[in-house]
């Protein structure tokens, strides 16, 4: 489809809620919202569930941009109503009457006109959603599938890895390893340690030696827990910790590096944003593995430039979670191996569509592998059905 000379006619934003892009947004029988450590597992009232404190307040935004031809593309992000608004009352002015093709200068404005309140947290995530937007208009406007736009495959189908409470039960699913969600963290004490590693040696005798077992501390950790935990886990053939401390700490992971035996690997950036934030954590933290969500970190536009500066400094990147989204990258990056897969049954024992009920047709791994399909842009349709438009102007 001829793009030469085509107009953004209109951009929209919604929100929805129960499941989505914000995933957590999940009932209470769920495994991703029982009791995991957390920054606020220090609070005995917010402990046993990460509903109690809000880990689903924000919901999903979905963003819809529309060419001049009619043809749209859209994409999911969280954020919710704040993300919303901040994508139709100020966002919004870079986008409608711009070039379709114009995809860095849009977000280049984007990113400058937020500097004094942006950089990371809910802006980066509507920034990251108009994005992701723009290159599904765009691989739409040309017939092509992103991953072709982004340079093409370097591998035929995608391998994961599976991110859930069993591990044992993603083995049999064909997954080549499992990260486990850390139950107990330093508010635990010496006994959730304990029941920590007594976790991991029980998984690890139902795995075998062979299949890659990780830690998740989603920010949980003090850098004496996260210390001790690594090394004990380094003895069980854990392959790596990932995002022990808070993101902004990267003194510690500098420290946890440093401290690391050479069999384990430290990981993390999924709650950081932009190459700048990326850059902290390959030359200060010297992290082995960074994973920026692609629906948080500043979308595909920026995850090409996070990719570009690991891979100059012998880096892996394995994105976290994003589904659809993180596929089209991976499949085209020789510094990202494999990728994960959100175990978003309720008990971690069968694959369902991360971003369900939103997309009609999101595609999942089947015994662990999945290949891309070459419909144009992300290749998914978008579930209107439940969607909470936020025009500009709006008050919230």
């Amino acid at each position: 489809m001829e793009t030469t000379g085509r107009k953004i006619k209109a951009i929209r934003a919604y929100v929805v809620e129960g499941g989505g892009a914000d995933y957590h947004d999940q009932k209470e029988e769920h495994w991703i919202v029982k009791q995991i450590a957390t920054p606020m597992s220090i609070y005995p009232e917010y402990k046993m569930t990460r509903t109690s404190f809000g880990i689903n307040a924000l919901k999903t935004l979905v963003v819809e941009i529309e060419a001049d031809n009619g043809v749209t593309g859209f994409a999911i992000s969280t954020g919710g109503y704040p993300a919303a608004w901040l994508v139709m009352n100020h966002l919004d002015r870079f986008i409608v009457g711009s070039d379709p093709n114009d995809i860095e200068k849009m977000w280049d404005q984007m990113y400058r006109a937020t500097l004094y309140y942006g950089r990371k947290g809910i802006v980066m995530n509507a920034i990251s959603a108009v994005d992701l937007a723009l290159w599904d208009l765009l691989g739409k406007l040309r017939n092509e599938p992103v991953y072709k736009l982004l340079g093409g495959k370097v591998r035929d189908e995608l391998q994961f890895y599976a991110t859930g409470p069993r591990p044992d039960l993603a083995k049999e699913m064909g997954f080549i390893g499992g990260k486990i969600p850390l139950v107990y963290g330093p508010a635990d004490g010496e006994e959730g340690l304990r029941k920590n590693l007594e976790l991991a040696k029980e998984m690890r005798e139902k795995v075998g030696p062979d299949f890659l077992l990780m830690w998740d501390c989603w920010m949980a950790l003090d850098l004496p827990y996260a210390k001790k935990l690594m090394e004990e886990s380094a003895k069980l053939g854990f392959k790596w910790i990932e995002e022990c401390f808070n993101p902004d700490d990267y003194w510690s992971y500098e420290d946890l590096k440093k401290a690391a035996p050479n069999n384990i690997m430290v990981t993390g950036g999924e709650h950081e944003a932009t190459r700048y934030g990326f850059r902290m954590l390959i030359e200060k933290c010297d992290l082995d593995i960074l994973q920026p969500d692609v629906g948080w970190c500043g979308g595909m536009t920026e995850l090409i430039k996070i990719a570009n500066l690991a891979e100059a400094h012998g880096k892996l990147v394995i994105p976290h979670g994003s589904g659809v989204y993180s596929h089209h990258f991976v499949v085209t990056r020789v510094n990202s191996p494999f990728t994960e897969c959100l175990m978003m049954a309720p008990k971690a024992d069968k694959v369902l569509p991360q971003y369900y009920p939103l997309l009609k047709d999101e595609p999942i791994p089947v015994n662990g592998r999945l290949k891309l399909s070459d419909k144009p842009g992300f290749g998914v349709e978008l579930n209107k059905e439940n969607l909470v438009e936020v025009k500009k102007g709006q008050r919230l």
